[in-house]
């Protein structure tokens, strides 16, 4: 698949995924200020300085740059690679979380879910372990392997971010229907790529061109949903062993991707498991579609009317 053509589905995607937030008070910005008396729903900077004197309802995620917590925040404060400082004024209804960046947390600040921090150690940490003669293509495999997990860790943030509600919807099909979600994501994907492949033949002439665009589209989209939607699952499963009742839609995603993340760099058993993975993705929207409907193929009783 041509990355050029990739790239930009992606970033389309995201943008579309953003703009439905732009009417219930998303800050997307280098530079934000919340100041004092304002209210806003989420805020989202790259690489820029986030300062919130007043309440943000939601969410407060920055990758690179600073966060600057003085007022309340109701949901989550997510930092990547950004310095992370609570005032002792601050007030998180939710969690806080920091990866491979800076938390200061001053003595008074409040936070009432989980506080975590997590460190990526840079390439030059792999060179002690392959000093041993061990082939060169294995650190590189490595670099480009974190690299992924870091693009899959970033949209899962931004997308649980977005989406919560239709994550945990689609994430329930998984526990309730696990079978018919399974078996409609087997045919979903056998489907997809039928059509991918005849689209590829319809390249022959101009008309197979846009249909063959929309068709990677919109696999792509499934995928990155997908993921974040079994992201979900299992964190909510793996908070729920450790006795953590309810957690916040991040925190979970944050869970399961750190256990989906180990599974999958298993040799043999994690290509196994990223198969089953993709299809009870695929299954959960398709089911739920995107997370917007209980289950798209249940048939609806028929309302009766009772005569007066």
């Amino acid at each position: 698949m041509n990355i050029k053509i990739i790239l930009p589905l992606i970033f389309l995607f995201l943008i579309s995924g953003l703009s439905p937030l732009n009417g219930q008070g998303l800050i997307l910005q280098k530079n934000i200020t919340v100041e004092e008396h304002d209210v806003q729903d989420n805020v989202v900077s790259f690489g820029g300085t986030i300062l919130v004197k007043g309440t943000v309802t939601e969410n407060v995620i920055a990758f690179g740059g600073e966060i600057i917590i003085e007022g309340e925040v109701g949901v989550a404060v997510v930092g990547f690679g950004a310095k992370i400082t609570l005032k002792s004024s601050a007030e998180i209804n939710g969690d806080v979380v920091s990866i491979a960046g800076e938390l200061d947390k001053h003595p008074g600040a409040f936070v009432k879910g989980d506080t975590m921090t997590f460190f990526f150690d840079t390439p030059e940490a792999f060179k002690g372990i392959f000093k041993n003669g061990i082939s060169g293509l294995i650190p590189i495999i490595l670099i480009f392997k974190l690299i992924s997990l870091v693009f899959w860790f970033i949209l899962a943030i931004i997308l649980a971010a977005i989406f919560p509600r239709q994550t945990m919807l689609a994430s329930s099909q998984l526990r309730t229907s696990f079978w018919p979600t399974f078996g409609v994501g087997f045919l979903s994907i056998v489907v997809y790529t039928g059509l991918i492949l005849f689209s590829a033949i319809l390249t022959l002439v101009l008309i197979g061109i846009p249909i063959l665009i929309t068709l990677i589209a919109l696999g792509i989209a499934v995928k990155i949903f997908g993921r974040v939607i079994i992201f979900y699952f299992f964190g909510e499963s793996l908070a729920r062993a450790f006795n953590k009742k309810n957690p916040t839609t991040i925190t979970a995603v944050l869970f399961g991707f750190l256990l989906v993340s180990f599974i999958t760099l298993i040799p043999i058993i994690g290509l196994l498991f990223s198969f089953v993975i993709s299809i009870l993705g695929w299954g959960a929207i398709i089911r739920t579609k995107f997370g917007t409907t209980e289950n798209w193929f249940k048939k609806k009783q028929p309302v009766s009317i009772q005569a007066e």
